[in-house]
């Protein structure tokens, strides 16, 4: 844990990566809570756009949005995993960070509806500039090889930023291309800049801050849900067409959440290779169970007639997130922790019959719901039982 008085000014040095009791920092949970209000942002207006019948161009939107949201809190969480200080300097300058979140969120409904992204562009700058003084200020402290990669990132860091403002001056056409140019340039930063030293990150304290932004974005998700659900009950006494909405959605989160965290995964960080896999690998876990909390909202626009979609449509847009969010936790966390091939099919299994669920109207987003509870269920006893079969075999095995 970082001290509680910081000190005026000291150098930003590395931290150990077998640091223990390492946990995350009551400015790291500020910092999470404050990417709620773009989180927010981005699923009010993906909510609406699909529920307008523009689901193709909302999605799109959402996912650049909510790229450029996930990769500011990914550049400051490996970051602060690695270099951590809680001087005063290090406190200010996360608060500019800060800022800059609520500056790109105050740009998001901008950005949806009228392609206008000069507010989010300065809301990037500012955290941008701000990740790259803290990177100059550990390259300062350091010297030889992690000198040169603190120096990397910082230079990768401006100059992708140079590039993002293409999304500002270039005309509409070519800005789908700026994007994609922009992605894959910055997913390309750390790789460039740690190849010859990676940094000291740890393991427990990254698996942490992961698990605590998964939190977050399944609180906003109920949270969203739950206004939504409110605002059919009081504006259209629709209570009898909402509960079930309202119960299959909570039975989602519920797993959500219970399918994430059933397994300890930094015991898997073992190396850059595997932690950049399930670092970028998160952006489907994060962008799937937000965009869940805006397929509820929908659903429930369009139970009360507000929607311009049909009711396949309303459900596509819970069950189809719900079922990609459990093939990602497959993907990234459970696969490396199930035992024989029944405990291997559970989610993918689940999500398939999530997605048939889809085609059973009014009762789909219930259905799901029950899938979900189901999965977390028959996951329980198949881990159970093999548990039971495992001490049974050590209980008769020979000694000697």
């Amino acid at each position: 844990m970082t001290s509680e008085i910081p000190r005026p000014l000291r150098p930003l040095v590395a931290r150990g990566r077998d640091e223990p009791h390492r946990v995350a920092s009551p400015l790291e949970l500020f910092f999470d809570l404050c990417f709620v209000v773009a989180i927010a942002q981005a699923g009010v207006q993906l909510a609406h756009a699909v529920a307008e019948g523009h689901a193709g161009e909302g999605v799109l939107s959402y996912a650049m949005q909510f790229f450029a949201i996930w990769w500011a809190w990914m550049n400051f969480s490996w970051f602060a995993s690695a270099y951590d200080n809680d001087d005063v300097l290090y406190r200010v300058v996360t608060l500019v960070q800060i800022s800059g979140v609520l500056v790109l969120a105050a740009g998001v409904s901008r950005a949806f509806e009228h392609h206008d992204y000069l507010v989010v562009w300065l809301g990037y700058v500012i955290m941008r500039l701000a990740m790259a003084t803290q990177w100059l200020r550990a390259a300062r402290a350091a010297g030889g090889p992690e000198r040169t990669m603190a120096l990397r990132y910082a230079g990768g860091v401006l100059l992708c930023m140079v590039g993002w403002t293409g999304l500002v001056v270039l005309p509409e056409p070519a800005r789908g291309w700026v994007f994609l140019v922009m992605v894959i340039a910055e997913l390309s930063v750390p790789r460039y800049a740690e190849k010859d030293f990676p940094t000291p990150w740890h393991p427990h304290h990254i698996s942490e801050r992961y698990g605590l932004f998964t939190i977050i974005v399944l609180g906003e998700t109920i949270a969203a849900a739950t206004v939504a659900v409110k605002s059919g009950v009081d504006e259209h006494d629709a209570l009898g067409e909402l509960l079930p909405i309202a119960a299959g959605g909570l039975l989602i989160v519920f797993a959500a959440w219970w399918i994430y965290f059933v397994v300890p995964i930094h015991g898997h960080l073992r190396s850059n290779r595997q932690a950049f896999l399930w670092g970028y690998g998160h952006y489907l876990i994060f962008a799937s169970a937000a965009t869940i909390g805006a397929g509820l909202e929908v659903a429930v626009t369009e139970a009360i007639g507000k929607a311009h979609i049909s009711t396949l449509a309303a459900s596509t847009a819970v069950t189809v997130p719900t079922a990609l969010y459990l093939l990602s936790v497959w993907v990234l966390h459970a696969r490396h922790y199930k035992v024989g091939v029944a405990q291997q099919l559970v989610l993918p299994v689940s999500a398939l019959l999530i997605i048939c669920c889809t085609f059973l109207g009014s009762w789909a987003v219930l259905a799901a719901g029950l899938v979900s509870a189901l999965t977390v269920a028959v996951g329980t006893t198949l881990t159970a039982l093999t548990a039971g079969a495992e001490s049974r075999a050590e209980a008769t095995a020979p000694v000697g």
